[in-house]
């Protein structure tokens, strides 16, 4: 009997925790308000929003970075994991770009973010890359070379990753460049330039494997979605794009890397004034 009274204290005791356990809400995730950094518009935000990320980088509770409503002046800048948990970076502003392009170093893209896993962008924000200016100097149609120029954004290297609801606007060269990353998803995400801006490619894909671009508008003066080599399962649905030069896969072997592209898969899309080239 004694030993039936201690079992049922303890199981009683077990199904208390559990219950307090399932009644406590999830924790929150910290938020990191860049404009407690510093960050104004008067002036370059750059360095409030690495100071942001470091701490956020650092938490070992999912994080979340805010770049409010407004809009905002951004240098280059270089986020760079790992991190010890989620991070999500919620841009709700309108960032600008320097829009001449000597002040900007060809080593580095507008925005970088490197080797996180469970990263999300979001917040219905523009990326803007100003990129008239630069465009007038791009010699990529005469000499096949475009060198000295950002990409609006580049992802490498992330994992279990999303970019959704944001806009990449008037790139100075790509828009998005993808290299190495692995379960990354890409939805509601607009990019636009006009038709004469040159080699402003949408999304650009290298070295990546389960890669999702799904419900996105795409319309540029290059590709809609470029594919370069080394890449798996790349699935397009969804996608409007036009103008432009439609889904290309292309440019493959140019080192004595072994080059391979597999599993593309191109469903319920719509193509507007685009040509679509496999080559």
């Amino acid at each position: 009997m004694e030993l039936n009274i201690k079992a049922s204290f303890a199981f009683l005791l077990l199904f208390l925790a559990r219950l307090s356990d399932a009644q406590t809400p999830a924790a929150q995730p910290a938020v990191f308000d860049i404009t407690k950094y510093g960050a104004s518009s008067n002036g370059d935000i750059s360095k409030a929003l690495l100071d942001a990320f470091k701490e956020a980088c650092a938490s070992t509770s999912p994080s979340t970075i805010v770049i409010p409503k407004g809009t905002f002046e951004m240098a280059q800048v270089k986020l760079q994991g790992p991190c010890k948990a989620p991070l999500e970076l919620q841009v709700q502003a309108t960032l600008k770009a320097n829009a001449d392009p000597k002040q900007l170093s060809a080593d580095i893209e507008w925005l970088t973010v490197n080797y996180i896993d469970r990263f999300t962008l979001s917040g219905g924000g523009i990326f803007d890359g100003q990129g008239k200016a630069a465009w007038s100097q791009n010699n990529c149609k005469d000499s096949k070379s475009c060198g000295n120029l950002p990409n609006n954004l580049s992802f490498n290297f992330l994992t279990n990753s999303t970019i959704q609801d944001i806009t990449s606007q008037d790139s100075k060269l790509f828009h998005v460049n993808v290299n190495g990353c692995r379960n990354l998803t890409f939805i509601r995400v607009n990019i636009t330039a006009p038709p004469e801006s040159i080699n402003t490619d949408g999304i650009h894909v290298a070295r990546s494997s389960n890669v999702n671009i799904t419900d996105c508008v795409i319309g540029t003066g290059d590709d809609c979605i470029s594919i370069g080599d080394e890449l798996e399962r790349l699935h397009i649905t969804r996608v409007t794009c036009g103008p432009g030069h439609g889904i290309s896969v292309g440019s493959l072997g140019k080192t004595l890397v072994k080059s391979f592209v597999v599993g593309v898969y191109v469903k319920n899309c719509t193509f507007i004034n685009t040509i679509m080239v496999l080559g």
